[in-house]
């Protein structure tokens, strides 16, 4: 996993509210688990004027105008604005793949559904909650200036906007460590690989019938 650098980029705004991981990610898709392949399809049936399948040639399908990543002034957004109860529905954990696929490192909102916001911080994909009335000032500045930008400091716990506000925000210290490092739960895991090869040789020799083929 990626680790996670202060980010100075472009936000797009999706306001929508109780957008649910069919909308993020829609079923016909869910055939991977791969984590990588998910981006083209992120938002299909908003994103696309026809009904998409597994497979068909993304590029050569017509895109809805009025979308908001379709719009050139959000091309190359890595912060997602949204509503509230963002990534509710189902547990599926390719809504985080496809939104990190596309490129989104950032989501800022005033809720989320829990399983959608743990499986975030899994993926390498930081859930920034703010209260509404901040979030709806946010997408009043990103309506109101084109190329408009964030500065996402995780380390600080700040969100730096264009004209010098400071807004702090709130997350767990071991999740922060753990996007800061870039570890997800492998990568936790064999942080201790030494420790795991040392109890599987004690093993090994202490009950070798384990281990007999």
């Amino acid at each position: 996993m990626e680790k996670f650098e202060t980010l100075t980029v472009i936000v797009a705004p999706l306001d929508r509210s109780n957008v649910d991981t069919d909308a993020i990610i829609p079923k016909q898709f869910l055939k991977s688990i791969k984590r990588t392949g998910f981006g083209p399809n992120l938002f299909d049936e908003w994103r696309y004027l026809d009904h998409g399948e597994p497979g068909k040639d993304n590029s050569q399908r017509p895109l809805n105008p009025d979308f908001v990543l379709n719009q050139p002034r959000y091309q190359g957004a890595q912060i997602l604005l949204a509503r509230e109860n963002f990534g509710c529905g189902s547990s599926r954990e390719h809504a985080p793949w496809a939104l990190l696929d596309y490129g989104f490192r950032v989501i800022i909102a005033p809720s989320y559904a829990d399983i959608f916001y743990n499986n975030c911080f899994k993926n390498g994909i930081l859930p920034i909650v703010l209260d509404a009335e901040t979030v709806d000032r946010l997408f009043r500045a990103v309506e109101a200036q084109e190329g408009y930008q964030l500065t996402v400091d995780l380390e600080q716990q700040q969100i730096r906007t264009p004209d010098g506000e400071v807004i702090p925000f709130e997350i767990d210290a071991y999740r922060k460590q753990r996007l800061l490092e870039g570890l997800d739960d492998i990568g936790l895991t064999l942080q201790h690989a030494d420790e795991i090869r040392a109890y599987e040789e004690q093993q090994q020799r202490q009950r070798p019938w384990l281990f007999d083929q």
